[in-house]
């Protein structure tokens, strides 16, 4: 595995410009890097923000890391929110993709609220309370729905708000996942001025991409996609792919990589799709964990004799799994507690797959994330990846796998006891690409 760290960034004083310079991406998702010098040749000037790209790996089908603390007892420490997976406009998008987990979800607690935008009160409240609690390092991802719909104008003002609360050394990480749509050259602009990471939804090849993901008016969205792909390059904008597996491409793993390559993508995060109908069944354009787990194993195949030049996110987790650091996968950590999700009106969610009210931690105008923090109910949310199965005890990957994803868990039959749905897949993938990441980290440890 190629690994390479980037540099803390630098302590220095607020300023009311942030600037930054992205040095080579850490994970693949949206790809963590880090800051250094101001710009490229030049000295940094003597008093700013840094805002770079320390982010992803969210969730999420936007991953977000976590810091190396656990689940505490509700009478102990409580372990701190990392990150936060902010919703502008909730589940809102301009899209109607047929696989979309969000669209008509009957436990969306806002799904009677068509106009939903995040108030400009809201949105400071969110700074000004995050980077004072998360302060040195502080890390905003943006998601939907489609957060572009909040607008350019308020992102920009976001910025704005990040120079305003920012205090002595801080540095601000901002990423956002988008389906590209609404990407111009100002949107592009601003992402590159400041640093954001951008997850760009792009399913493969037109004929693979338009059969799920269309827009309101039942017409494929790939063109306008890739259009939005080669601004974020023609910009020089850090971005990386989310690629959903569903059955429009499970079966077709070379062709779909090699697609990617042939774009020039270097950083992949393939999403695996697996929704259920009430009696348990997947739906017609789930995959099965047997597709999932020879789709990664030819991808694998793919990818190892050219992991210098393009990262995947799943491997790269896994590789940190095996080296003994936390992933930046929430799946392969001991609990779910890295990151809250904030809503467009402040309510505050422990995981973007559970905004249902009973799952509801507080809300950014009325509690402190200190408060949020602590609530009960957030811990008896991270343990929920904790509940024993019979078969994770006896399995030789439970200290990798840990137990699997919460919400892949629960989707089939609503039991959190239950074994993760693609565990069949992770034994597979994990049986073929363990003995090979071992060795070469061993290679690696050994020649540093």
């Amino acid at each position: 595995m190629h690994r390479r760290r980037a540099a803390s960034p630098p302590k220095v004083p607020v300023r009311r410009t942030i600037r930054g310079r992205v040095t080579a991406p850490e994970g693949a998702g949206v790809p963590p890097g880090g800051s250094g010098p101001a710009a490229a040749g030049g000295p940094r000037p003597p008093d700013m923000v840094v805002l770079h790209s320390d982010l992803m790996a969210d969730g999420s089908p936007f991953l977000i890391p976590g810091d190396t603390s656990q689940a505490a007892s509700a009478a102990g420490q409580a372990p701190r929110i990392s990150s936060l997976l902010v919703k502008p406009v909730s589940a809102v998008c301009n899209l109607d993709c047929a696989y979309c987990f969000y669209l008509d979800r009957q436990a969306d607690p806002y799904k009677d609220l068509p106009a939903r935008v995040m108030t400009a009160d809201t949105l400071e409240r969110l700074v000004d309370s995050y980077l004072f609690y998360s302060y040195p390092a502080s890390m905003f991802a943006f998601q939907g729905g489609e957060p572009t719909l909040a607008g350019l104008r308020f992102f920009e003002t976001l910025v704005e708000l990040q120079q305003r609360h920012g205090r002595s050394g801080q540095s601000v990480s901002n990423a956002v996942q988008t389906n590209g749509v609404l990407l111009d050259q100002a949107w592009c602009r601003l992402f590159r001025e400041f640093h954001f990471l951008i997850g760009l939804s792009l399913d493969g090849p037109e004929e693979m991409h338009d059969r799920y993901r269309m827009n309101k008016a039942g017409h494929g969205t790939w063109k306008k996609v890739v259009a939005g792909l080669e601004m974020l390059q023609k910009e020089r904008v850090e971005f990386n792919i989310l690629c959903v597996v569903s059955q429009a491409n499970v079966h077709r793993a070379r062709e779909l990589y090699r697609f990617f390559r042939g774009l020039g993508v270097e950083h992949m995060q393939f999403i695996p799709l697996a929704e259920f109908q009430p009696d348990g069944s997947p739906m017609p354009f789930s995959i099965s964990p047997e597709e999932y787990g020879r789709f990664l194993c030819e991808v694998f195949d793919l990818w190892w004799p050219e992991r210098r030049k393009a990262r995947l996110r799943f491997f790269d987790d896994l590789a940190e799994a095996l080296a003994g650091r936390k992933p930046g996968a929430c799946t392969l950590h001991e609990t779910c507690d890295s990151y809250v999700v904030v809503e467009y009106n402040g309510d505050v969610y422990p995981c973007d797959f559970f905004v249902e009210t009973g799952w509801k931690l507080g809300n950014i105008m009325l509690d402190s994330f200190s408060e949020i923090a602590r609530r009960r109910r957030r811990y008896e949310f991270a343990a929920q990846k904790t509940l024993p199965h019979a078969d994770c005890q006896v399995c030789e990957f439970q200290a990798v796998c840990r137990g699997g994803c919460p919400r892949m868990r629960h989707g089939p039959h609503r039991r959190f006891e239950d074994l993760d749905y693609f565990c069949p897949a992770y034994k597979m993938v994990f049986a073929k690409v363990c003995g090979p990441l071992k060795r070469e980290l061993a290679r690696l440890v050994g020649r540093s």
